[in-house]
């Protein structure tokens, strides 16, 4: 038997989750859209599918490995990767336009990174960051 041959039934379909960032990007086509509003709705689906999101985990924790593995990937490696680890990245439309960064948290999910220690040290950084930049007083974070 073929070892790509999935249960479609037994993955999480992302696209189910990611309506409202699918119809963002359609949206897009006819309409500016700002990159914060993709952002805050790419951030949702994760923290729906997750409890996490992208901005939980530092790109530091992540091996030379996985840094590569994510750099050379393309959408059919990406579908077979994610239906591997029991998740589907095909939509109503075909592919997920944010197909990358579902892959990213998926291997976060694989190498067990969504952890609330590497969050707070995430977001620690995250305003440390902030606070560095001239003209930054102080930074308001929504928990």
């Amino acid at each position: 038997m073929s070892t790509i041959a999935f249960d479609q039934f037994a993955l999480t379909r992302i696209a189910d989750f990611a309506r409202s960032l699918s119809r963002l990007h359609q949206a897009a086509r006819r309409q500016r859209i700002d990159d914060d509003q993709f952002d805050r709705e790419f951030n949702a689906v994760c923290q729906s599918i997750w409890g996490y999101t992208i901005d939980d985990v530092s790109d530091e924790l992540f091996s030379t490995e996985d840094h590569l593995f994510l750099d050379t990937l393309d959408e059919a490696q990406a579908r077979i990767f994610a239906a591997e680890q029991g998740y589907d990245l095909v939509g109503d439309q075909g592919m997920l336009t944010d197909w990358w960064g579902f892959c990213w948290m998926i291997l976060a999910e694989k190498r067990g990174l969504l952890t609330a220690e590497n969050r707070a040290a995430a977001r620690a950084a995250i305003e440390e960051k902030y606070l560095a930049a001239p003209n930054v007083i102080g930074v308001i974070i929504g928990r």
